[in-house]
């Protein structure tokens, strides 16, 4: 029994000093990140959609920080572009939807269930696992998490997904605000102190 005890309390000494090595390490050594790299992110949607042409939406924001256009964000729409040029204090850019009309309007995936073969392609290629269904069964798309960002369509093989519309609820529905102070510059008008 006390070579239990002994072994135990060995690795108990040995757990502390390991612990205080690595948290004084992890002070010691503590890399800091850019903190306008943190804010940029925080203004993305983070979708990790790679619509943006990087991988997911932080190495979308260390491009940013290092000079790349910042309107590469189809899910996060002209506001997200809006609030980076003001974070940012750039020059104002539309959003760069490759030509697409309808960028603005929210979009989800829908899936046709009778024609799906269940082959779990869009299931891979969705970022935020919005889609459900097993290898050679039926897909569904969970609507509250779909973020539209399209990237399940392509790799369907039947072509048995949509893109639809969202429509617009009671809660989700809001008036068209005017543009406020600052959003139209060329109709701004100079104040003088006398």
């Amino acid at each position: 029994m006390t070579a239990v005890l002994i072994a135990v309390a060995a690795l108990l000494a040995l757990a502390a000093v390991f612990g205080a090595v690595l948290g004084f390490a992890s002070e010691k050594f503590k890399v800091e990140g850019d903190p306008i790299v943190d804010q940029i992110d925080s203004l993305l949607p983070q979708t990790q959609c790679g619509q943006c042409g990087h991988p997911g939406c932080r190495p979308y924001a260390e491009a940013i920080a290092e000079g790349e256009d910042h309107n590469r964000c189809p899910p996060g729409g002209q506001d997200t572009v809006d609030s980076l040029t003001d974070l940012l204090g750039r020059d104002e850019l539309t959003l760069d939807d490759e030509g697409a009309e309808d960028a603005d309007i929210p979009k989800v995936a829908y899936i046709r269930e009778d024609e799906c073969i269940g082959c779990t392609k869009c299931i891979q290629a969705c970022p935020v696992d919005a889609i459900v269904g097993a290898a050679k069964l039926m897909h569904t798309v969970i609507v509250d998490e779909c973020t539209g960002c399209d990237l399940c369509v392509e790799p369907c093989p039947v072509d048995c997904i949509d893109m639809v519309e969202v429509k617009p609820t009671l809660q989700t529905w809001g008036w068209n605000r005017p543009a406020g102070i600052g959003e139209r510059p060329d109709s701004r008008i100079e104040v003088v102190n006398l």
